[in-house]
This record gives structure tokens, C-alpha cells and sequence, in this order.
């Protein structure tokens, strides 16, 4: 999909919510974890090693962005990946990461070999 240039700002403000929504390291954290398949509000708290309610915040704001889906069985909430292209967007920026830690290291190289 080619996107409209100058972005409209609508457009941007969109884009600049996923990224917010994207900016907490629990929630990445939780994407992470769901990524291997769905789980439940407990399992994903201690997994993780925090709260049931710190989780459940969290998912909810995920579930709300459309990132996530819910389904009940029995008395659980189990949560699922909605929305996969959100781990496109992951997998860039840790390619970006990879690469500049990439070259911190080989200047790092560089100017103890010189």
C-alpha cells in the first residue's frame, strides 16, 4: 500500500497512536509472549512475572487498538494475535537496532585495534 505524501494529518495521528500504544516495554512483552500462540490473563501475568491486573490493563488497551482479540472459555478470557502486522513493524525496528549495534561494535573495534 503506497501512502499518501504530505500524510495527511489524520493519517499521522493514527500512526503516531500505534506507536504510543507500542511504546510500553510490558506491552511488548505481552505481544511477544502471545506471539507463541494465545493465553490467558493468568498465565500471561506469571509469565511475565507481574500482576493479573497489570496485564489486564494492558491487554485492554491492546484489545481496544484492534491489535488483539478475546474469546471466553469458561471463566477465562483468552487473548489472541488480531492483528499480525504489528510484529512487521517490531521486526523493522529490531532490524534497525541489530544494525546500529552492528556498527557500535565495529567502531567500538576500530578504536581499540587503532
Amino acid at each position: 500500500m503506497t501512502m499518501p505524501r504530505p500524510l495527511p494529518d489524520e493519517l499521522a495521528e493514527l500512526i503516531a497512536e500505534r506507536f504510543r500504544l507500542l511504546s510500553e516495554p510490558m506491552r511488548i512483552r505481552i505481544l511477544d509472549r502471545l506471539r507463541e500462540g494465545p493465553r490467558s490473563v493468568g498465565a500471561l501475568a506469571e509469565d511475565l512475572a507481574t500482576s493479573q491486573q497489570n496485564v489486564s490493563k494492558h491487554l485492554g488497551l491492546l484489545h481496544r487498538a484492534g491489535v488483539l482479540a478475546r474469546d471466553k472459555e469458561g471463566t477465562s478470557t483468552i487473548y489472541r494475535i488480531a492483528d499480525a502486522t504489528v510484529f512487521d513493524m517490531c521486526e523493522h525496528v529490531c532490524g534497525g537496532i541489530q544494525r546500529r549495534l552492528t556498527e557500535l561494535r565495529s567502531l567500538m573495534g576500530e578504536e581499540v585495534a587503532g
